[in-house]
């Protein structure tokens, strides 16, 4: 299993555009072989991300994209984008949901960008945080109408703060997920992989079950900096995956 860090537990290094491609090698050398884009390259064109990340030895596993470049009249746009990167999964990082009408609008719309990129050999997936794992009064639950939409990219993180059982959910839906994102913390306080109480044995052992390729690392709070907490989960998934 190979190792990809999404490019937002690094935006405290990015000061300056040159500074985004600058990261690539470090990235690298801590021991990741690949990145996540967050969707914002700093003005910095395709092809010149492209030629840094193949120059560092690094794949690009995806990007979050906003969910208006999936709009059908920006969506063929999005796709050259990503295709010139190298990316064949494009993801966003959340859509409105919060009453059953509204997440059945944005269902349709993932369904139907979804549809037409697959036809170009395009993934779009939906990143979870905790409030797609709590149930409508009619007990649906919304992570389940995203996953009829498009693949998944499961945050195990904020699944376990709904109280997700992440082995299960990993398994018994693989065919729908795409991606995860691994990640730690203490009562929704992100941290260092090892430094928090997620269930992260059990992420590791559902990711190898559903024979996914890639472990995503994510920290939307990076402590003191995304470079150290990056080094600090580096190491623990070396010694526990």
């Amino acid at each position: 299993m190979k190792f990809s860090i999404q490019l937002y537990t690094l935006r405290d290094q990015i000061k300056v555009p040159a500074d985004f491609l600058a990261l690539f090698p470090t990235i690298k050398a801590m021991g990741f072989d690949g990145v996540e884009l967050g969707g914002d390259c700093h003005g910095i064109d395709a092809e010149d991300t492209r030629r840094a990340l193949d120059d560092a030895g690094l794949t690009a596993t995806g990007a979050h994209m906003d969910l208006k470049d999936l709009r059908p009249k920006n969506l063929q746009k999005t796709i050259d984008y990503c295709k010139a990167m190298g990316i064949s999964k494009i993801g966003i990082g959340y859509s409105d949901h919060h009453t059953p009408k509204k997440a059945a609008k944005s269902c349709a719309m993932l369904k139907k960008a979804s549809d037409a990129a697959a036809l170009q050999g395009i993934t779009i997936y939906y990143h979870n945080h905790e409030s797609e794992f709590r149930p409508y009064k009619d007990g649906t639950l919304p992570i389940d109408l995203f996953q009829a939409a498009c693949a998944l990219q499961v945050d195990t993180y904020w699944s376990f703060c709904a109280g997700a059982d992440n082995f299960a959910f990993l398994t018994e839906n693989k065919e729908r997920i795409s991606s995860i994102h691994i990640k730690d913390g203490v009562g929704r306080d992100t941290r260092a992989l090892g430094e928090g109480n997620c269930d992260l044995a059990a992420v590791v052992r559902g990711a190898k079950a559903i024979g996914l390729e890639w472990l995503v690392l994510e920290n939307d709070t990076p402590k003191p900096d995304g470079l150290s907490d990056a080094a600090r989960s580096m190491a623990w998934l070396k010694e526990n995956v």
